[in-house]
């Protein structure tokens, strides 16, 4: 594609910004690169905020800016949600305290919520990321199979701890053939045993999936997917019903990473979608009401691994000399069920049962009217993903995987996104677009009408 570079959006990123770049570079002295977590900087550097009402983010430069990033999906009621406030606080004024650190009422009240929406988790338990909740998933089915490789899709994300730290955003280049991928490691400090037992598979080919995991079958105890990548590529119902089919012939746990799509793309999450029945399911994001938390439920005698037992507690100084602790999956966290996330969390999951469906029709609005933008300049573009959740995606192909995505116009698509910034529309450039309960038709329009001022920048023909 031509682009018309009349004015180069770095250059209006910069002009806009000064306090961010200014604060950036204090916070160079303080965190490594400026940030306490990676996913939050981009280049030049990231914008800093100071406040968020509803769907609106204001920066410490005054700018304000529609808000599609929502912490990464995380905030579905928007920013500041009046029912979220007032969980917290009733709970702090009947509980008297933000924290007990022993077993409370909320922790069960929550947990049947969640089993009445997510019938396959028979037991669950809470942990405080979707991180976390994925590294129990995985812990749980090795113990639970005896077998501890896992096997994971190229292109998915479940976390930043080693085992899952591969191919997730590989060089096509180095990563494989596309029906057999190589583990390519995505940080430092990784091991070659680590690499060794992640099994990489390619997402939507359940021919090749099948045949690695027959190949492996004596050693992967476990399967974990997002079953829709990135929380917007969609696993195809033939795919993700047989590969439920071959996980259970050959006694592997499958694992559904619904951290990004639970609650977004529907109350139940793509497992209701699909109606496929996963044997482990991790939460996070959404589920917390932008707390941090994350949720492992799934089959009963998956989960019964880690119940305490008495003569196997590894805090249990007078067990130490017939310690049995070995003999039951350890888990635990001080904050676990910590009481005014969950207050806020099942504030959030009632409050989504009465505004869902509106949520859903204004994300399909915006989606229909992007689509439409870009066609009438005859520019490739497929607005991808269901629910409250899609990506702006720059090609005229099927989009099916990790590869389809990096074969889309990745340069052009992060030249909008930049100048969109500058328009006061907010997402991480190439991020994916989330919708809350706080975006109107008004949101909507305004974010047309700034789409509609870069394209034609960009690219001319003005459709208004």
């Amino acid at each position: 594609m031509a682009i018309e570079r009349t004015h180069h959006p770095v250059m209006m990123f910069l002009e806009k910004t000064k306090a961010s770049a200014q604060f950036m570079k204090e916070a160079e002295h303080v965190m490594p690169g400026g940030v306490t977590a990676n996913i939050k900087h981009f280049a030049p550097y990231p914008i800093v905020m100071k406040k968020g009402s509803g769907a609106y983010l204001t920066d410490v430069d005054g700018n304000v800016y529609i808000d599609y990033l929502l912490a990464y999906g995380a905030l579905m009621l928007g920013h500041g949600h009046q029912a979220i406030q007032q969980a917290i606080m009733e709970q702090l004024q009947q509980d008297g305290t933000v924290l007990f650190g022993a077993p409370h009422e909320l922790e069960v009240t929550m947990g049947k919520r969640l089993q009445s929406l997510y019938p396959s988790m028979e037991r669950l338990r809470y942990t405080n990321s979707g991180t976390e909740a994925t590294l129990l998933a995985i812990r749980l089915a090795a113990a639970y199979t005896e077998k501890f490789k896992i096997a994971k899709f190229e292109g998915h994300y479940h976390g930043g701890y080693n085992q899952v730290l591969y191919s997730v955003n590989p060089s096509i280049e180095a990563a494989g053939p596309a029906d057999e991928p190589v583990a390519l490691p995505e940080s430092m400090g990784m091991t070659d045993g680590e690499q060794r037992d992640t099994i990489i598979l390619p997402f939507n080919d359940l021919d090749a999936c099948e045949k690695i995991l027959r190949k492996h079958k004596d050693e992967i105890g476990a399967v974990i997917l997002e079953p829709m990548q990135g929380g917007f590529i969609p696993a195809t119902e033939s795919f993700i019903k047989g590969l439920r089919a071959v996980t259970k012939e050959l006694e592997m746990v499958l694992i559904f990473d619904e951290v990004k799509t639970g609650f977004r793309v529907g109350l139940g999450g793509a497992q209701a979608i699909y109606g496929v029945r996963p044997d482990l399911t991790a939460l996070g994001k959404v589920v917390g009401g932008g707390f941090p938390v994350g949720v492992v439920g799934g089959a009963k005698d998956i989960m019964m691994t880690s119940a305490p037992r008495a003569s196997a507690d590894v805090f249990d100084s007078s067990q130490s000399a017939k310690s049995g602790a070995k003999e039951v999956l350890f888990h635990s966290g001080t904050y676990n069920g910590h009481p005014m996330i969950l207050a806020a969390g099942l504030k959030t999951i009632m409050t989504l049962e009465e505004k869902i469906t509106s949520v859903f029709s204004i994300t399909d609005t915006l989606k229909e009217g992007l689509e439409a933008l870009f066609s009438a300049r005859g520019i490739p573009m497929k607005a991808v993903g269901s629910g409250s959740i899609f990506s702006v995606v720059l090609t005229d192909r099927e989009i099916l995987n990790y590869r389809d995505l990096q074969r889309a116009d990745l340069s052009t698509r992060k030249m909008i996104d930049m100048n969109l910034l500058s328009e006061g529309i907010y997402t991480k450039p190439l991020n994916r677009y989330s919708l809350s309960t706080a975006h109107t038709s008004n949101e909507i329009e305004q974010t047309l009408d700034a789409y509609d001022r870069v394209l034609t920048k960009l690219f001319g023909g003005a459709t208004s």
